[in-house]
């Protein structure tokens, strides 16, 4: 029974620096936040594969594992 109230009492620690933790970072006098260090919304990266030059390249879109195998065996030699 002590580990169970001890894991409780843990997990109501837990809770409450999270809560803390919480109302600091989303206060509206928080110094974070006025700084920008902390945004709502967040820029999500993004890729563009169409400028990838495939001109005179070994690699092509339609390769099989053979083909790579085969590049790979000439590389090591």
């Amino acid at each position: 029974m002590s580990e169970e109230n001890e894991m409780l009492l843990l997990l109501k620690e837990l809770v409450s620096k999270v809560k803390n933790l919480e109302e600091s970072v989303y206060h509206k006098d928080n110094l974070l936040m006025k700084a920008g260090l902390v945004v709502v919304n967040s820029p999500s990266p993004l890729m563009d594969n169409s400028n990838i030059p495939m001109g005179g390249s070994t690699i092509k879109k339609s390769m099989e594992w053979d083909d790579i195998h085969d590049i790979v065996n000439n590389m090591e030699r």
